[in-house]
Order: C-alpha cells, then sequence, then structure tokens
C-alpha cells in the first residue's frame, strides 16, 4: 500500500479552526499560498497550470486524532442533530483528506498564489489538480439536506470605525477580526451553543467574543444583514489596571487600543 507524503504546506493567516470558513467561496477575501517542497522536481509538475482559473487542492486534516461516523454540522437539517460523515464535509473522516477547490491567483516559481481557500496555516498539501468546468461543474444537482440551509445565509458588512479599529488590531496583535466575524456570523449568526455570541433583542445590538476581543453589530432582520459596529476589550478597567495574570501576553495592546479609541 502506498505512503503518501505533503508536497507542501500551506500559509495563510488564519490558524485557529473558527477562523477557517465552512467553505471558501464564502471568503473571497481570504488568500494564501501553497509553498512547495524544493529538490522534488515540483516547477516542472507545475508547469500550464497558470491557464486556470481554479484548483482543487487535496490536503491532511494534520489537527484531527480521531474520526467520527456522524457529526453535527454548523446548521443541522430539520428534525435532526446529527447527519452521517459521509454526507458532511467535516474534517473528522476515516481518512483525514480534505478537498477544496480554490481560485487560483498566480504562480511564483514553487510558490502557488490562491484566494478563497479554507485551509488553515500549515495544513499539508498533498495534491493539486486542475479545476474543470465542463467536468466538475453540476449546477443543477440536488445538494440533500444542505438544501434549505444554503437560503439561510446572512450578508456581514463592516462599518468605517470597526474596519479601523480591525487594522490596529491586526497590525499589533496579528489577529483578523473582520475575517473571523464573517466566518462565524454568515450563517446562523445567533447560536449561542456553537459560538460565543449574545444579542440583546431591546437594543438589537450583539456581540461575539474572539479570545480576549470582543466584537459588536447589529442587524438588519429584512435585508438579512449584520454590520459590524465596533470593536472592544474583553478585559476590564480593572484587568487591564493591575498586575493580574496575563496569559495571552496582549493586555498591553489592549491598553493601547482602549488609549486610542476609548479615552478616558
Amino acid at each position: 500500500m502506498p505512503v503518501f507524503e505533503s508536497i507542501g504546506i500551506f500559509r495563510c493567516g488564519a490558524n485557529f479552526k473558527f477562523e477557517a470558513p465552512r467553505q471558501g467561496i464564502f471568503q473571497s477575501h481570504l488568500c494564501g499560498q501553497i509553498d512547495l517542497n524544493a529538490g522534488q522536481n515540483l516547477e516542472q509538475a507545475l508547469r500550464d497550470l497558470e491557464g486556470f482559473d481554479r484548483i482543487w487542492v487535496l490536503y491532511q486534516f494534520d489537527r484531527n486524532q480521531h474520526w467520527r461516523p456522524t457529526t453535527r454540522p454548523p446548521i443541522p437539517p430539520k428534525g435532526k442533530d446529527r447527519v452521517g460523515v459521509f454526507a458532511s464535509r467535516s474534517p473528522y473522516r476515516p481518512n483525514p483528506i480534505g478537498m477544496s477547490a480554490v481560485r487560483l491567483l498566480g504562480i511564483e516559481g514553487l510558490h502557488v498564489l490562491v484566494a478563497e481557500a479554507d485551509l488553515l496555516d500549515g495544513t499539508p498539501i498533498l495534491d493539486i489538480k486542475p479545476y474543470i468546468p465542463a467536468f466538475d461543474s453540476f449546477p443543477d444537482s440536488k445538494a440533500g439536506w444542505l438544501e434549505d440551509q444554503l437560503k439561510d445565509r446572512w450578508t456581514v458588512h463592516a462599518s468605517p470605525e470597526f474596519a479601523q479599529q480591525n487594522l490596529f488590531v491586526q497590525t499589533h496583535a496579528n489577529h483578523d477580526l473582520d475575517g473571523f466575524a464573517q466566518v462565524q456570523l454568515s450563517h446562523n449568526p445567533f447560536d449561542h451553543t456553537r459560538k460565543r455570541v449574545v444579542f440583546d433583542e431591546t437594543t438589537g445590538i450583539g456581540m461575539i467574543a474572539f479570545r480576549t476581543w470582543r466584537i459588536c453589530f447589529s442587524r438588519d432582520l429584512q435585508q438579512q444583514t449584520l454590520t459590524l459596529i465596533e470593536i472592544q476589550s474583553g478585559y476590564t478597567k480593572m484587568d487591564l489596571a493591575t498586575d493580574a495574570p496575563d496569559p495571552y501576553s496582549d493586555k498591553e495592546c489592549h491598553r493601547n487600543f482602549n488609549r486610542v479609541y476609548f479615552p478616558g
């Protein structure tokens, strides 16, 4: 039986599972690159690939230690809590192999630049194949239990104030809270059993937590849109004013953030 070895590593800004979208196409701004191994003649293997708009990427779910015969999808089908793993895109599979159709941006030596990817940084790459619309696309095919879920998608917008604050957090803490919010809130955004989210029906304001940061958003039910309003620190003033433990080594960043955006 053949032994499979990775041909390279995927590099991007997503390090945690909750930062990866359910499908890469939901996050067109997420870019990354495949760094292929040197010394294996893979430059030759990339010949003629640049003429394709999309490629299939096969990779290993290297952070999963076991598999599950059934899984609870982000939005379960009506009347059910779980589905069979073969009827899902769950990463917890008998053989931990993933497959994604990503947009090809370009090739620079052994670096394959892509967008609309749902991989995490450091993911081992197993293979690359061209996506061929005439053979790989069946738009009229039924989607089983997902038919209803595909209709329930929220559009997430960022206010100018949020975008400015997010740039600060990206620069000083290396977290993209906009990307995180897009992933977590675009589907079933108010499911507090699966995400650290609360929503106040009285004020119409919600909040979702990312580690020590808090993202505030508003809701428009008619348009089915969410607007990211602002970012807040998850630390209290007392937390930041004392020499209490700093397990994430980020309290100074929060202090500077508050000085800029919430002085006084």
